[in-house]
């Protein structure tokens, strides 16, 4: 059982573990999730606080509870965030679940746009590694994003420059070459119009209303280690998140 924040309540627990394990794609559509009497068993509560975090996943859309079966995991069109693509790539050394894959559209030096030198604190060197992919499934793209890293990072990560997909994910990758950890992230959001390119490369029309992420991954120093800016489609929900209100 894992180590989780006491402030939440318990069924809460559960229920963001399982949930974390369903964004990750530990758990597959059509999967059985532990049953009531499992989740009891494991997490040394009663069967109706095992029942309610199964309560709160059917809520939010993640499982469906079939009549003398059990409960499944639904289908689903689930962005997942760097938090998820991390934890995945933690555990399982891949970034991407069955049926996903990644096109490396573009890889190399590039002189950075002002917002990516301002968040990876480039002052006199304005050069920095790009790395821009395509996400797609089965039913098309999922999502398009470009990850930035500094010029000693570049220096010390070449693979970096080399349009073939790194197995493990950049993030680790860096880190093993570097010897930097990621210690945090910080992400702001915003909604946008999406340009004539990310409309092109996500198949949408023109104008689309796309969802844009700033992601900036710290290290243990507190020193910017990658900057990814993420465009995602509409109709796909792309985050999710339960907490509690008290």
């Amino acid at each position: 059982m894992p180590q989780i924040e006491e402030a939440q309540p318990k069924y809460l627990q559960i229920a963001h573990y399982i949930r974390d394990q369903i964004l990750r794609g530990d758990l597959r559509p059509g999967d059985e999730v532990p049953s009531e009497r499992q989740l009891a068993a494991d997490w040394k509560v009663s069967r109706p606080t095992a029942a309610r975090s199964l309560e709160a996943l059917s809520h939010q859309g993640l499982v469906e509870k079939r009549q003398g079966s059990g409960t499944y995991v639904r289908s689903l069109e689930v962005n997942r965030r760097a938090r998820e693509l991390y934890g995945r790539a933690r555990q399982t050394g891949k970034i991407y679940t069955p049926g996903e894959y990644a096109v490396i559209t573009s890889a190399g030096w590039l002189e950075a746009p002002d917002h990516v030198a301002e968040a990876l604190g480039l002052v006199k060197d304005r050069r920095a590694v790009h790395r821009r992919r395509v996400t797609n499934n089965q039913d098309g793209p999922i999502t398009l994003s470009t990850s930035w890293f500094p010029p000693d990072v570049g220096q010390r990560a070449p693979k970096l420059t080399d349009p073939e997909r790194i197995q493990e994910g950049t993030l680790m990758y860096v880190e093993r070459m570097t010897g930097r950890q990621g210690s945090y992230a910080e992400d702001r959001m915003c909604a946008r119009a999406a340009t004539d390119e990310e409309a092109a490369d996500l198949r949408l029309e023109p104008g689309s209303a796309v969802l844009i992420v700033h992601h900036v991954v710290f290290d243990l120093q507190d020193r910017p280690l990658e900057f990814a800016e993420a465009t995602y489609p509409p109709h796909r929900w792309a985050f999710e998140q339960g907490y509690p209100l008290t």
